[in-house]
């Protein structure tokens, strides 16, 4: 089940919080951990038996670790068994075939492969369960003794597939306590519609556009500016769907009181790789942070050192996203970038017009999405030389048509991707309401924006499910990881 459909929207979002709404405080983590079981049962049933396995078994272990008068000997060995079973999990159903397929093209080996599907929301909820048992490890967390309200923290349904990845010590204290106001359940709504329809009426539309461009395979005759519209389609499409869904998480959140953090921060205003990885896929890199990079010691060894561990983060976040050596690639070379940033090139962009480092940003950040919309090598040489004029095209008819046919919502896509103030009643006197010194009518534009804040976010929310209604392309990218 996924966010982004009529079966959510129309019949289990409404029953869960009516139902939510009518119970008592004693049963409402009860009540979420069922729900969410039924709506990670929805897709894949079978895998809700491992989901809960590593929930026992981290539950297990966080109590075990937060015993009074265990060695330091001792707790280590609790938290490389934690550490054992999650990565365990995770690496034989996430890169089992990947690592047979490479033995036999290697070795000649003929060592079937299991052919397992992905579960869904692993690698998230994997990630989760490792953050409470280091924390409880560092004594920087308590071990949680209610096994529903902990087993409700890994299976959360709000964020349980694809994130924000949410450390233990977030929600912690909301897990026992959290209430929610009408401001609250608003702003949950607001959030979620907003997600809806970047997801819907952006990456699903802009997702056309990649996937006409994409689905021929061989690119060695493709213009060089179809090459660069369809790759410029994807990174709108992966932001939009990707960013839409974090949303519709935070919201979801907001309406069950819970505040998750931030997952993204206008990503395509960057004027740097490091800039941009500040503002992508937060809770991804926060995670990385202060679970893989400080731990190595972080920034506090020297500098080659902290090039090394900014290498080793990077290859870790290439492989967390896929069994696949595009992946690989595609974190290497965001490392490369990051560590070369780091040695000469900030200070040189410091020096630049903002225009020309965002446009640095861009074509760097373009260059990655093909790396990691390819599984191929020979398909992302092919892409890259076609952006580069290998074809000896650099336009056609198919291209004039993709452009007029896309200007309206390439705008849109840019506009919505830019960083905008967003209108208060305390800013119409900016533009021409009147206001009082002591907080009185503030004018008649301030006075409507409740009224247009409603008017459109209802606009929105109905254009989204007019959509769905016809859809028959609604993909969600993030799934797969």
């Amino acid at each position: 089940m996924v966010f982004s459909s009529l079966l959510f929207l129309f019949l289990f979002l409404p029953v869960v919080l009516l139902l939510y709404n009518l119970s008592p405080w004693r049963v409402k983590n009860l009540l979420l951990f069922l729900a969410s079981l039924v709506f990670y049962a929805w897709g894949e049933p079978i895998y809700i038996l491992l989901m809960l396995f590593s929930t026992l078994a981290d539950y297990l272990f966080g109590l075990i670790l937060d015993k009074p008068g265990r060695s330091e000997r001792s707790r280590k060995a609790v938290l490389a068994s934690s550490v054992i079973v999650n990565l365990g999990m995770l690496g034989f159903f996430k890169y089992a075939d990947f690592l047979i397929g490479n033995v036999n093209a290697l070795l000649g080996t003929s060592i079937p492969p299991t052919d397992l599907p992905l579960p869904i929301g692993i690698s998230f909820y994997t990630f989760q369960s490792m953050s409470y048992i280091i924390d409880i490890y560092r004594r920087q967390a308590k071990a949680q003794r209610n096994w529903i309200d902990f087993a409700t923290f890994v299976s959360l349904f709000p964020q349980l597939v694809a994130g924000p990845i949410v450390q233990y010590n977030t929600v912690a204290k909301q897990l026992r306590e959290r209430r929610v106001d009408a401001a609250m359940f608003a702003e949950g709504i607001r959030r979620f519609t907003i997600g809806l329809a970047k997801k819907v009426l952006l990456a699903n539309n802009i997702g056309l556009l990649w996937h006409d461009v994409s689905s021929g395979g061989g690119f060695e005759g493709l213009p060089a500016l179809t090459a660069w519209l369809g790759i410029i389609a994807f990174a709108f499409q992966i932001y939009f769907d990707f960013s839409g869904y974090s949303d519709m998480a935070i919201g979801l959140g907001l309406m069950f009181g819970f505040r998750f953090n931030e997952n993204f921060n206008k990503p395509y205003t960057a004027t740097s790789m490091t800039d941009f990885w500040r503002r992508w896929h937060i809770s991804l890199g926060a995670w990385f942070r202060d679970y893989v990079y400080i731990p190595l010691g972080g920034n506090r060894l020297g500098l080659p050192k902290q090039l090394r561990n900014i290498l080793i983060v990077w290859l870790l976040t290439g492989i967390w996203h896929g069994a696949s050596w595009n992946f690989l690639l595609w974190g290497l070379y965001f490392g490369i970038i990051l560590i070369a940033e780091k040695l000469f090139m900030l200070r040189l962009l410091r020096g630049l017009p903002r225009w020309i480092s965002h446009l640095y940003a861009i074509a760097l950040i373009l260059v990655g999405w093909v790396l990691f919309a390819f599984e191929e090598t020979s398909q992302i040489m092919a892409y890259l030389g076609a952006m580069f004029g290998g074809s000896g095209v650099w336009a056609d008819r198919h291209t004039g048509y993709l452009l007029y046919t896309n200007a309206i919502l390439l705008v849109l896509l840019v506009l919505a991707s830019l960083r905008w103030r967003r209108l208060r009643p305390d800013s119409a006197a900016a533009l021409g309401g009147s206001t009082t010194e002591k907080g009185g009518d503030t004018g008649s534009l301030s006075s409507l924006y409740p009224l247009v804040g409603l008017v459109w976010h209802a606009l929105l929310l109905l254009m989204s499910v007019a959509y769905l209604v016809d859809a028959t392309f609604n993909p969600f990218l993030y799934f797969r990881f």
